[in-house]
């Protein structure tokens, strides 16, 4: 009979002990900033009805990017590509009920149809904070500020990262001082958002295709170069004076060419940007007006970001700060060097547990002790439980500290975490 080896799907992963070692720190401390800033953790369905989605995310995410799929009836569902709607649709359920301004993050699988490249898989852990209730300059600052103070943790400094930040309704009044005509603002936003991965030649062509004329190209071209009118924009002079407030001023700066390509945005938009331009958008987010309401809830307008695990290790990793991990192993194993041994040893190892020492048991007493000691070595348990015939006889087990060498002793009744692993 052939074997069959059986790959993950593409663009998915297999997280190994010492994968989810460092999902556990990068979520860690996730939930550490989120909470900091007063935010709270929620969780929603993976699988949600494609309606969710229609109208109010870009076409080209739900059309070409989702994963899809029919119930027994026949009911079209999506898995999440992404988190906003669904959000906005739980504060929308009890958006009489919650207490406002609410602020909420989760972190949690993403799935999108997308061609695996750097920095991007069709499954994902994302991060999303969002704030909802408070319209106004500060609350986007606040959100800002969030992500600001990620990168600061990672140790990542305005050298290394930058958050562009931009308003499209600022935007949206140059196009109309260019005389584009409105049913074409949607359009371009989404081309502008599209420039850096198309070639000048695409990008030409694009705005060609909208029947600009070149003067409209030309002077499009230079309101997206000019990042001095953001004084203009009275939102975007308070939040650059809230952000200077709270310590965040070095990290942030205006960019006129950030507009965000999803449907729901309606004023301030913001990415994070390699400061080397090697990596893609790191983080993005904005303010979504009409959202809850369209749901069925309070008028309540948000303001929120999202961020994927993906990109922020292999950013890590290129700047060389991935932290040193290891996969989490108990503090104990504990070996059985005489089959008439077992069950005191199994009595063993729940007395351990009960004295809150992580412990492993060999499930195996004819396998020689040499081998179960290059096992806990190999695996890297630090201590070691040995039980046979004479620790049998004396009521002890003999305990090595597997780094040294060092052996002790101890009665069973003094088994404590001082005894056997305190040492």
């Amino acid at each position: 009979m052939v074997k069959t080896k059986i790959q993950p799907v593409k663009g998915t992963r297999d997280f190994y002990p010492e994968d989810i070692a460092f999902q556990n720190w990068l979520f860690g401390r996730i939930r550490t900033i989120s909470e900091s800033f007063g935010y709270q953790e929620y969780d929603g369905p993976i699988l949600e009805p494609i309606e969710l989605y229609l109208a109010k995310t870009s076409e080209e995410l739900i059309k070409q990017q989702a994963f899809t799929l029919k119930d027994g009836k026949g009911r079209e569902l999506v898995l999440r590509p992404e988190m906003t709607p669904s959000v906005a649709r739980m504060v929308a359920a009890k958006s009489y009920e919650l207490p406002i301004p609410a602020r909420l993050f989760n972190i949690g699988p993403r799935f999108r149809y997308e061609a695996p490249q750097r920095g991007r898989l069709r499954e994902f852990y994302q991060w999303d904070v969002d704030m909802f209730g408070a319209n106004t300059p500060e609350a986007d600052a606040e959100i800002i500020a969030v992500a600001a103070e990620f990168f600061k943790t990672l140790g990542l400094t305005p050298d290394d990262v930058v958050i562009k930040i931009n308003d499209r309704s600022l935007i949206e009044t140059k196009f109309a001082f260019l005389d584009i005509p409105e049913d074409k603002w949607l359009e371009l936003t989404t081309i502008i958002d599209r420039r850096e991965k198309l070639t000048p030649k695409a990008w030409q062509e694009s705005l060609a295709k909208l029947d600009f004329s070149d003067k409209q190209i030309s002077e499009l071209e230079t309101v997206l170069r000019d990042t001095d009118f953001s004084f203009e924009s009275e939102n975007l002079t308070r939040i650059f004076s809230t952000l200077e407030d709270l310590g965040y001023r070095d990290y942030v700066e205006f960019d006129p060419s950030i507009v965000r390509g999803l449907l729901y945005y309606s004023s301030t938009v913001f990415e994070t940007k390699d400061r080397h331009g090697e990596f893609r958008s790191l983080l993005g987010g904005g303010r979504y007006a009409s959202l809850v309401g369209e749901y069925g809830g309070r008028d309540l307008s948000g303001v929120g970001f999202a961020t994927s695990d993906i990109i922020i290790q292999e950013f890590l990793a290129h700047h060389n700060k991935l932290p040193e991990l290891k996969a989490k192993v108990a503090d104990v194993l504990v070996v059985v060097v005489e089959e008439g041994a077992v069950r005191d040893a199994l009595k063993i190892s729940t007395s351990l547990r009960s004295a809150q020492i992580n412990t492993e048991f060999y499930p195996d007493a004819t396998v020689k002790l040499d081998k179960q000691l290059s096992f806990a070595d190999k695996k890297g348990i630090p201590f070691v439980v040995i039980f046979g015939k004479d620790e049998m006889e004396k009521q002890v087990v003999t305990v090595k500290k597997m780094a040294t060498g060092a052996q002790k002793q101890i009665l069973l009744k003094n088994l404590t975490h001082e005894t056997v692993v305190g040492w």
